[in-house]
């Protein structure tokens, strides 16, 4: 029997650090066989993603992104996900896509920050105010209990909504300053053009790169890039299909083997010294969907 799982009840289950090692988990089993399919009009995105992993089940996720719907009140997002069994393809769960984006998303930049991050970073910064923001806010916090956070937005007003939801947050009214004097940089955005650049970034900073899902998108310059030691969730569906890697790669100012390793090899995934700057790209395939799924499945079912 097909099982509906709803965002509220399902949410107030899930742990942040036990959802990391389940996807670290995930990627010691067989390589996941991934497809995308994106259909643009506009600024508007029709994006399809499928996974089938050998033991673990067939996830599909559709999503359809409309930036401007956020002026008219109305989802930027939206679009549904099924789970299927790997043994005979049977619909095993119906799960709300919000739920399934805002767990993968962020425990997605979570486990890499987990391991490439100081474990002392004490100062984080959020750029965006968006609904990601809120889930890194949640998210970073319980693997980083100590840490104080501050948010940059594009917009006053959505930043002061975001420090109103979570009121030990400071609001940065300067985007450069913030980022020299942050320990952790993790970016959530729409942007086009870089935001951050690499002459800021000080010795010792993770920097989380979340929001470039486009090939025409990028949060970081080139020196950003290359100032850098460079990790991706999946070399498959980030290189050449993410503008903030296929851009400078294309130009020249980084190369494939940049990429030091994705998720498939987690034990390249540590910091060499303090003072290295660490680059993670949040690319956020279906892989990750399926596993994140399954996850919430086991919590569901385990405790109902």
């Amino acid at each position: 029997m097909t099982v509906m799982i709803p965002f509220a009840a399902a949410d107030a289950m899930l742990d942040w650090l036990a959802l990391t090692d389940a996807l670290a988990a995930g990627h010691d089993g067989p390589k996941a066989d991934v497809a995308d399919v994106f259909l643009y009009e506009g600024q508007n995105t029709l994006l399809n993603r499928s996974a089938w992993i050998a033991g673990l089940g067939l996830a599909v996720k559709c999503a359809t992104i409309f930036p401007a719907n956020k002026a008219l009140g109305k989802p930027a997002i939206g679009g549904a996900v099924n789970l299927f069994s790997a043994q005979d393809g049977a619909l095993e769960a119906i799960l709300d896509f919000h739920l399934v984006t805002k767990w993968k998303t962020a425990g997605d930049s979570l486990l890499a920050a987990r391991l490439l991050a100081r474990p002392d970073s004490r100062n984080i910064l959020i750029v965006g105010a968006g609904t990601v923001g809120q889930s890194l806010r949640q998210a970073y916090a319980a693997a980083f209990p100590d840490a104080r956070f501050t948010i940059w937005n594009r917009s006053a007003e959505g930043a002061e909504v975001f420090r109103q939801a979570f009121r030990d947050v400071t609001v940065a009214g300067d985007l450069e300053q913030a980022v020299r004097g942050a320990d952790i940089v993790t970016c959530a955005t729409m942007s086009t053009a870089p935001l951050i650049m690499g002459d800021w970034l000080q010795p010792g900073t993770h920097v989380d790169l979340i929001g470039a899902y486009r090939p025409d998108m990028r949060e970081v310059d080139d020196a950003a890039l290359q100032k850098a030691r460079i990790f991706v969730d999946s070399r498959d569906t980030t290189i050449h299909h993410i503008g903030e890697l296929k851009i400078p790669i294309a130009a020249g100012a980084i190369a494939p083997h940049d990429i030091i390793a994705d998720f498939y090899a987690l034990d390249h995934f540590k910091r060499h010294n303090p003072d290295e700057i660490t680059l993670f790209k949040n690319g956020g395939g279906a892989h990750l969907d399926l596993m994140t799924c399954r996850h919430i499945l086991d919590v569901w079912q385990a405790r109902g």
